[in-house]
């Protein structure tokens, strides 16, 4: 199929959305004739950069598909690496178009805004010449891995939360509660509920030596900076009650018990890492959102955002809208409950606009469960989507292992998903396929396995 121009070869297209386009094809087919050298760097904390060579045509001709491929890469990298400074090296005319697109009335003034909250300051776009591009400089640094005493590992979901209590690494106790954080605009509720689990776990345990918790969302020094499940929380209750919930929660258990918060898909490459013994692991969470973390060659974390849910993955121009940023083609509407959604009408299953997104989730599960033909396309789509977008990752990230967890996951959909995808990456992909394990853990590990994991990451002070 032709997109702006550009031949995208595409086999093993998904069942219920043939228009879908991989991005990864787009961009392989685009630079075949891309010659012209740019590229662009991400300035982050503490004056980390990440640094990506590419190609552009550079011609009048294809404007158009250079524009596109840039404003696609651009936001690719801006999510998975993170930064409130972008460099375009080499090309004026690029640059200019991106700092439109980031500006306060530009498409992607959702981007630049919630860059400008998660860093604390203000997001600019910098055009250099191609020779002065910047130099790269990243930190990585560990995480978890600590199992010693009696813990507890916190797992905060849009739909559930989860709580386990392990002791010397082994968890002695685990439970799974279904709640509304996205809808509920009083913090007090989101409080109450992350102390009612904390309460719980401590109560089967002699003593409470670490806490740590695994959250959808950003968190520097243990602080939440942006986060979904607070999205309804207005700005000043956000500021007084919400930066500092957890740790808040954790003095009610005990004054100087160690805390640590992560991004809920750090944890799950941890928890991934953790299992196999391995390194170089892309977790991913398929729940209420997309969430998704990397451990490196060094079993470090890269301190990358890591936010997949809002990298593009689809570059069809009628992808579904993410209500949130107002893009399309990103990977929340591809690879969490609201893919599921999506799909199920055009499976021919009508879901009960009443029911949550979790109970919808849970409506086309049982009919899998049951066989039915409709909820199996449903999840073979979305193994498709996976395994055409695999390799995009893979162009991000050195990934050897990929660890697939989340809500989602669960049931046979989850096995059907998985071998979807590895059908497509054997086909059409061989040498990743070669190359990268997927993984699928057990069923009690895929519903508490963040929480068990979370408990590992403080350090118990001697």
């Amino acid at each position: 199929m032709k997109f702006l121009g550009i031949d995208v070869d595409i086999k093993n297209i998904p069942v219920l959305d043939p228009g879908f386009i991989p991005l990864h094809r787009f961009n392989e087919a685009f630079l075949k004739t891309a010659k012209e050298p740019i590229a662009i760097a991400l300035e982050r904390d503490g004056g980390q950069i990440a640094v990506t060579d590419t190609f552009i045509h550079g011609t009048e001709n294809m404007y158009p598909a250079d524009c596109y491929y840039i404003d696609r890469l651009v936001k690719f990298l801006l999510w998975s690496r993170g930064g409130y400074r972008i460099f375009i090296c080499g090309s004026e005319r690029m640059a200019d178009y991106i700092k439109a697109a980031y500006s306060p009335e530009g498409t992607r003034a959702f981007d630049s805004n919630f860059m400008t909250r998660v860093y604390e300051h203000p997001f600019e776009v910098v055009s250099l010449p191609y020779e002065k591009k910047p130099t790269e400089f990243q930190q990585s640094k560990p995480l978890g891995r600590n199992l010693d005493g009696c813990r507890i590992g916190f797992d905060a979901g849009g739909s559930d939360r989860k709580v386990s209590a392990v002791i010397d690494g082994k968890a002695v106790y685990s439970e799974e509660v279904v709640w509304f954080p996205k809808t509920n605009a009083d913090p007090d509720y989101h409080f109450e509920g992350i102390l009612a689990a904390f309460r719980a776990a401590a109560e089967k345990m002699p003593r409470v030596d670490a806490i740590g918790i695994s959250s959808a969302g950003v968190y520097v020094n243990n602080r939440t900076m942006v986060a979904s499940l607070f999205i309804k929380v207005p700005d000043d209750l956000f500021e007084s009650k919400v930066k500092d919930i957890y740790l808040r929660a954790a003095r009610e258990i005990g004054p100087d018990i160690p805390v640590e918060v992560a991004n809920d898909g750090d944890v799950t490459a941890l928890a991934g890492a953790m299992s196999l013994d391995d390194n170089c692991v892309l977790g991913i969470a398929m729940g209420t959102s997309e969430a998704a973390g990397f451990v490196d060659a060094d079993g470090n974390i890269t301190g990358w955002l890591n936010e997949l849910a809002f990298a593009p993955v689809d570059t069809q121009a009628d992808a579904m809208i993410d209500e949130w940023s107002g893009d399309i083609g990103c990977g929340v509407k591809y690879f969490s409950q609201d893919g599921v959604i999506k799909l199920a009408p055009r499976a021919g299953i009508e879901l009960d606009p009443a029911l949550s997104p979790a109970e919808k989730l849970k409506v086309v599960q049982k009919l899998a469960e049951e066989s039915d033909e409709r909820a199996l396309k449903v999840f073979e789509t979305i193994g498709s989507y996976l395994g055409h977008t695999i390799p995009l990752y893979a162009d991000h990230y050195d990934i050897r292992h990929m660890l697939l967890l989340g809500r989602v996951m669960s049931g046979i959909g989850g096995n059907v998903i998985l071998g979807g995808a590895q059908s497509v990456l054997s086909s059409e992909y061989p040498k990743l396929a070669a190359k990268i394990q997927l993984h699928l853990p057990d069923e009690k590990s895929r519903r508490v396995g963040q929480s068990v994991a979370a408990a590992s990451l403080p350090k118990i002070q001697k």
